[in-house]
């Protein structure tokens, strides 16, 4: 995979100045959409950099590119300079404590620890081979990862040997371990048959995989357990499970299923476990989103992908908690691959997206297969989709069209007050569901494959045919949508500057390319 620009002197500097590029994409891509100012470009530079004043530190930025910004430079002392990673790293500290008036020690070392980590991936990658199936090609293809987070594969420190064997971007795969968990101290709900399946338990005891970085991070904590008998080690899984995207979530093909895990480590936004709220209501939601899915929509209806149960420990309830979810060879329509949407947008060898020879017809299937699902969900159940990149997987045909939307990853849905079954659950206003949607659906999602797909094909315009589907749709909130000047974007960049909640979602207003004037 290129780096993500045409950047020469990282290509001389080996693979430390690509890890620099690298690195810098998405960080660059936070500070210019949430802080910066964009000045005008003088016309013989138009097309080349973009010039922006941060007003922090009112210093002068300029960069190459716009959807992968690279090559930072900084105006001092009358003359540009360029700003290796490090000292972006620095230079956006500063600029946010200035913009903010708060400091924040823990997350310029992320930034570091992201890019170590994309050093450590591309050494990796070099010495490994990539799955032959497409679509755990794409699951593991994200190098650069979430293009709008500062630090999107921070790995929570320490050496690369702890997590490189469990990263789905080094192309790994490996056994799940296999525990017993004593039969008094299961917790369970839902459908979990499919985890009794991996292995033999011993009598008065139940099958609990783990994932063995997990158990590595929680150690200490379970050491009583195994030392009083309430876990018993049973050895590993007879076949190895691959990462998907998400890290803490793999994929076993043999059984066409999905284990999703805690991981006590922070990645993008939060630490990945697990919560008890979350689990105590999965299976409500879960059954919520089936619901919307449940009416069948021509041979390539769109598809949810059931998180149908989840097994624990009540004396680990987070630290042990895995998740069954439906795999998509259960509901992909017959002759069809999938991929996941992320893996468009970012590039893979052997993306459908890279190789349409007809761009136009192709979004205008894409949209027809993923936009009305998430807008029929919101309308007609209530139900908000998490329909961001990393949840979405399209299948495409054997001639590299789309035909079908697979959806995924219950614990981000959200369900509007007064939907049917919702009493119990947490729930959002409908504008505040809207303002979500908008955000998964549109800003990451459409607009990322939008910006793929015109910088294969210039002089495409994808906009047009994005209202044509929008409008086809009777929702009140449609109209206001398309004339709207701005979108809602997520401000990751800020939020984890001033330590929010990482699921306490705050958004900026980013320029809208659906307006009509």
């Amino acid at each position: 995979m290129p780096p993500p620009a045409d950047d020469h002197a990282a290509s001389r500097a080996g693979p430390a100045g690509r890890a620099d590029v690298y690195a810098a994409v998405p960080l660059l891509n936070c500070l210019l959409r949430e802080v910066a100012e964009p000045l005008p470009a003088p016309a013989a530079d138009e097309d080349a950099r973009r010039t922006y004043r941060l007003p922090g530190t009112d210093r002068l930025l300029r960069v190459y590119g716009t959807r992968r910004p690279t090559a930072p430079e900084v105006f001092t002392a009358g003359a540009w300079h360029r700003v290796g990673h490090p000292e972006l790293v620095e230079l956006v500290a500063e600029e946010l404590r200035r913009h903010t008036g708060l400091a924040n020690h823990e997350l310029p070392a992320e930034m570091l620890d992201s890019r170590d980590a994309v050093a450590a991936l591309l050494d990796a990658r070099a010495r490994a081979a990539p799955p032959d199936d497409p679509y755990l090609r794409s699951e593991q293809s994200l190098l650069t990862g979430h293009p709008h987070h500062p630090a999107p594969k921070a790995r929570g420190g320490g050496p690369a040997a702890r997590w490189l064997p469990y990263a789905p971007e080094a192309h790994a795969r490996f056994p799940l371990t296999l525990l017993a968990l004593r039969e008094d101290t299961v917790v369970e709900d839902g459908d979990t048959a499919a985890l009794d399946r991996l292995g033999a338990a011993p009598p008065g005891y139940r099958l609990l995989p783990a994932h063995p970085w997990q158990l590595a991070l929680a150690a200490r904590a379970l050491a009583p357990a195994f030392a009083d008998g309430r876990l018993l080690r049973l050895g590993t899984t007879p076949f190895p499970v691959w990462p998907t995207a998400a890290v803490r979530t793999v994929y076993a093909p043999g059984d066409d299923l999905f284990l999703k895990f805690s991981l006590d480590v922070r990645i993008t936004n939060d630490i990945r476990r697990l919560w008890r709220h979350d689990l105590l209501g999965l299976r409500a939601t879960d059954t919520a989103v089936r619901r919307a899915f449940a009416a069948p929509d021509g041979p390539a209806a769109a598809a949810w992908l059931s998180d149908r149960g989840h097994r624990t420990a009540d004396f680990a309830f987070e630290q042990l908690a895995v998740v069954v979810r439906d795999g998509p060879r259960g509901h992909v329509v017959p002759g069809a691959t999938p991929c996941l949407a992320a893996a468009l947008a970012e590039g893979f060898d052997g993306s459908p997206l890279a190789g349409t020879a007809r761009p136009a017809d192709w979004w205008e299937s894409y949209l027809d297969r993923v936009v009305p699902p998430a807008l029929t969900a919101f309308a007609e159940h209530g139900v908000v989709l998490e329909a961001h990149l990393q949840n979405t997987l399209i299948a495409f045909g054997r001639d590299g069209m789309p035909v079908q939307a697979l959806f995924r990853d219950a614990e981000g849905v959200k369900l509007l007050s007064g939907a049917s079954g919702t009493a119990s659950l947490p729930t959002v206003s409908r504008a505040a569901g809207w303002e979500r949607l908008v955000y998964c659906l549109v800003v990451n999602h459409l607009m990322e494959i939008a910006a793929a797909l015109a910088e294969r094909h210039p002089g495409l315009d994808p906009w047009p045919a994005v209202r044509r589907e929008l409008a086809r749709h009777d929702l009140p909130e449609i109209p206001a949508l398309l004339r709207a000047p701005t979108l809602p974007a997520k401000t990751n960049l800020l939020l984890r500057w001033t330590a929010a909640d990482g699921a306490d979602a705050r958004y900026r207003p980013l320029p809208s390319p659906l307006a009509t004037g």
